[in-house]
């Protein structure tokens, strides 16, 4: 229930809007015959895990992560649709640049997910919960598509107030009640809070929000510094982080892939490898960045991670020059180990006018060479013209980053 107030407008008000079943939603509009019907998203036709399934799937106790196997156990009727990331990327963009009719201070927390810092919207464009209704319109207008919507103070009340009336949810919550909203709440219901850091207040006897007050901030603080007083805080409804609509430059630029498990295929496993340069090589030329220091590694079965660093003498933004290092790495660091996992990672990168290339001249034929592929490929789809050693290269298709961002170097799948 929606507490009513006196007071009209708030000190600080933030929005945050919740894509329900993103992905299958898109696959439910895309394709009216799969309206109302169970459907579980994997990533392509070979894909056995449900990336996210509808909420037709949900009712039968189907689950993001869970095989297709187990799930057509829970309900036979459930229809596999493999992931079009490519899709779900254009409409996530939509609606995030729709949104800002109400407010240009916008948080991308995911791809389907985002805060909307509305605090100085109020005088114009009414209160919070009558903005936040507008915003689940402009929603629907732009994407066809339902999302939930929580309204507070703060980031974390809002998020977990978005959670409450899945799908197509709203509840608000006046500043005045955030405390009490969430104080018999677990507090492992809160974004941030995982096991280990409940597992860590129920020694002192946290186990609700309500339970935090009861403990001096100092302890968490001194456990987790100033996340464990972002906790703190956030448990009694005063979460203090801010909206943060800027992307930090990058510290990395990185793409891995899962292979198949236990690989022992050189050819294959280099390919993979050669794969992973390309990506990160392409998408460093599209943000004019270049790198002098790059992670390669294989994660195997037994052991781990088989890691190295190296560094270039020049900063490069060049995919024949990484794969080469690769191959390097290769021949020097694996000896035969079952692969399943593969990153290519360029560290530290600059911008691609920071420093004098003593080598321009010599380089001028691969720069014209990679504009060229790079506007080719932009046109077309990634990798339209390829090296020829990659015709064989991973048929699973790319997957959107955690960290995917509508605009600058994040937007990358």
């Amino acid at each position: 229930m929606n507490h009513k107030k006196n007071k009209k407008f708030w000190p600080r008000a933030i929005v945050f809007i919740d894509m329900n079943a993103f992905f299958a939603s898109i696959e439910q509009l895309d394709f009216p015959e799969l309206a109302g019907k169970p459907v579980g998203v994997t990533n392509a036709e070979l894909g056995t895990c449900i990336i996210i399934c509808s909420y037709e799937a949900r009712r039968h106790g189907v689950k993001t992560g869970m095989r297709i196997r187990e799930a057509k156990q829970l309900c036979p009727d459930i229809i596999k649709r493999p992931s079009r990331p490519n899709r779900y990327t254009e409409v996530s963009t939509g609606i995030m640049h729709s949104l800002q009719q109400l407010t240009d201070i916008i948080e991308v927390f995911s791809i389907d997910e985002c805060f909307l810092e509305v605090t100085g919207s109020q005088s114009l464009l009414g209160t919070p919960e009558q903005i936040s209704r507008r915003a689940k319109e402009i929603v629907f207008e732009t994407s066809g598509l339902i999302c939930s919507v929580g309204v507070a103070a703060d980031k974390i009340t809002a998020k977990y107030a978005a959670s409450i009336h899945k799908p197509n949810g709203f509840y608000t919550v006046h500043p005045d009640d955030s405390e009490s909203f969430l104080s018999e709440v677990p507090i492992d219901a809160l974004c941030g809070i995982n096991k280990g850091v409940k597992k860590f207040f129920a020694d002192y006897g946290v186990h609700r929000c309500g339970d935090m007050k009861t403990i001096p901030i100092s302890i968490p603080a001194k456990r987790f510094g100033n996340i464990g007083r972002r906790m703190w805080l956030m448990c009694q409804g005063q979460d203090p982080d801010p909206i943060h609509p800027i992307v930090p430059p990058p510290k990395s630029i990185g793409h891995g892939k899962v292979m198949p498990p236990n690989t022992k295929d050189k050819i294959v496993i280099k390919t993979y490898l050669m794969h992973m340069a390309e990506k990160v090589t392409s998408r460093m030329r599209h943000h004019q960045l270049q790198s002098s220091t790059f992670f390669i590694g294989l994660k195997t079965q037994d052991w781990g991670w088989l890691a190295k660093k190296y560094q270039t003498s020049v900063a490069i933004d060049d995919g024949k020059a990484l794969c080469k290092l690769v191959i390097q790495f290769l021949n020097d660091e694996w000896r035969g180990e079952g692969v399943w996992q593969v990153q290519v990672t360029a560290l530290s990168p600059i911008s691609a006018g920071e420093q004098l290339d003593l080598f321009s001249q010599g380089n001028e034929q691969t720069k014209i060479q990679c504009k060229i592929v790079d506007q080719i490929n932009d046109k077309y789809r990634e990798f339209t013209i390829a090296p020829a050693s990659l015709l064989k290269r991973s048929t699973m298709p790319n997957v959107i980053a955690p960290a995917w961002k509508p605009t600058g170097h994040r937007k990358s799948v």
